[in-house]
């Protein structure tokens, strides 16, 4: 991997130099070891994404793209959370993301190995079941309610503005349309979920090859 401007080692030094701004406790020399431990693997994560993406420059990564350092950032702590269950660590790098990208994003979600966001600001995402291949837009929402959880299929896409909440299943090869709202509903593989005037969940099928738009398959 090539990574612009930086080495591993100044990458691990910006990280933690922005915590400590971020988070000024006087900690950040348990986060820097933790980041040194891991981030050959939370680079390596990041670098499977990049190279499926279509739109990004396989085999580089630029921590001053906004969407990668994002994705980069979520390798980040959920790695130290997975390997370490060093809730400390991972915490600070969770709220780093979330103050740089508007993204609120857990270290303990497992997200897929390949995803994709499009622009970060105003994304909630719970612990659901989130598939391979998925797309992220703004302002989305895949949230929980009491003990309701959903699930993702594989080759999603989520515009903006649209939200997945309770039980409700989408599956593969979905699209949820901007602005649409899957409460508790079951979408069938290959669907575009739209809200219809009247505020009604309609579907139609979804397009063909949508997903080779955004990723090398």
């Amino acid at each position: 991997m090539k990574l612009i401007d930086h080495t591993p080692e100044s990458l691990a030094d910006y990280v933690t130099a922005q915590v400590a701004n971020l988070v000024p406790d006087g900690r950040h020399q348990a986060l820097r070891e933790a980041v040194g431990r891991h981030q050959d693997e939370a680079l390596a994560r990041t670098l499977a994404c990049i190279d499926k993406v279509a739109a990004w420059r396989p085999g580089e990564f630029n921590y001053l793209h906004s969407s990668q350092y994002c994705q980069y950032l979520y390798y980040l702590s959920n790695t130290i959370w997975v390997r370490e269950k060093d809730a400390a660590s991972a915490t600070r790098l969770f709220l780093l993301n979330k103050a740089l990208n508007g993204i609120d994003l857990f270290y303990e979600i497992a997200m897929p190995a390949h995803f994709f966001v499009g622009h970060s600001v105003g994304i909630v995402l719970a612990k659901a079941t989130y598939g391979d291949y998925l797309v992220l837009y703004q302002n989305s929402t895949v949230g929980r309610h009491i003990d309701k959880i959903p699930t993702v299929g594989e080759g999603v896409i989520i515009y903006p503005n649209s939200a997945v909440i309770g039980a409700s299943v989408v599956g593969d090869g979905c699209v949820v349309s901007q602005g649409a709202r899957i409460v508790d509903k079951q979408v069938p593989p290959r669907s575009v979920a739209f809200t219809a005037p009247g505020g009604e969940l309609s579907l139609r099928p979804a397009p063909e090859d949508l997903l080779k738009e955004y990723f090398r398959l």
